[in-house]
């Protein structure tokens, strides 16, 4: 069983699912999908985001902003209202996705930075794991963790960094994302960072519906498409690709320990 550990459902296209949403997770369950992620990028969506995923027991929520919704000091979300928003909504399994994208707003870098560390520190404060969105700011990413973090670790999402990022990350109790990024001609390197990582460190996505991968690039993406990031990575591991399922879930459920005490699993390692 395969779990999509990030994904936007309140942005995808339902007109193949004649805009039914319980017929699009269906397909997605059909290929032994077994839980989503949904992510939060922008508070004012949230609510329509979660009155969509709330009566859905196989979908979890996270609550943030993501960098490029920073845009001037009025949207620097507080601590506050994190923790707050947590409280009130139950399925909420980690903070994020926030981080740092100095690639197309270089310009709010301080901004960013500061809803980054607000992020940090609400989800030290509810011992959750924190999403991370990482574009051209290595360094700044790196350290903001180390100084504001917690303990309870979080994920670099749709990874396409260096494996010395990818180290340093581990180091601080991060795992490693990989989206259908990973299938593309052209991201070789990407695909020796996932050769040199153990599995155990690494988690699979689609960022739906954003990113799809081979066979389906240039359609807009899925839950059910995580297969073949899941089949991918397989590949590169020489191992089957049930293996990379049972590991990668495995993973979710440790790092995600409210998506586990949800599903009533005593335990995650």
């Amino acid at each position: 069983m395969y779990i999509d550990s990030h994904c936007h459902l309140d942005k995808l296209d339902l007109s193949p699912y004649d805009n039914n949403f319980s017929a699009m997770l269906a397909a997605a369950f059909d290929r032994d999908i077994s839980r989503l992620l949904c992510v939060s990028i922008d508070l004012e969506q949230f609510k329509g985001m979660y009155q969509l995923i709330q009566d859905q027991p196989k979908v979890f929520a996270s609550l943030g902003v993501h960098p490029l919704h920073v845009e001037n000091e009025a949207a620097i979300v507080s601590v506050q209202s994190l923790l707050d928003g947590v409280k009130q909504h139950s399925k909420i399994v980690a903070i994020g996705e926030t981080g740092l994208d100095y690639y197309y707003q270089s310009q709010t870098k301080e901004l960013q930075q500061q809803s980054f560390i607000n992020h940090l520190c609400a989800a030290d404060q509810l011992c959750m794991p924190v999403i991370v969105h990482t574009r051209d700011a290595r360094e700044d990413t790196l350290s903001l963790i180390r100084a504001h973090g917690g303990d309870s670790g979080g994920v670099l999402h749709c990874f396409t960094e260096s494996l010395e990022m990818a180290k340093a990350a581990l180091d601080m109790n991060y795992l490693i994302s990989f989206s259908g990024i990973v299938t593309f001609r052209n991201a070789q390197e990407l695909r020796d960072v996932v050769k040199a990582i153990p599995l155990e460190n690494i988690l699979i996505e689609t960022d739906a519906p954003y990113l799809a991968p081979i066979p389906y690039r240039g359609k807009k993406n899925e839950p059910k498409y995580v297969v073949e990031v899941a089949q991918c990575i397989a590949d590169l591991k020489g191992v089957s690709v049930e293996k990379v399922a049972e590991a990668t879930s495995e993973n979710f459920y440790r790092l995600f320990s409210k998506a586990a005490q949800l599903d009533g699993i005593p335990s995650c390692g």
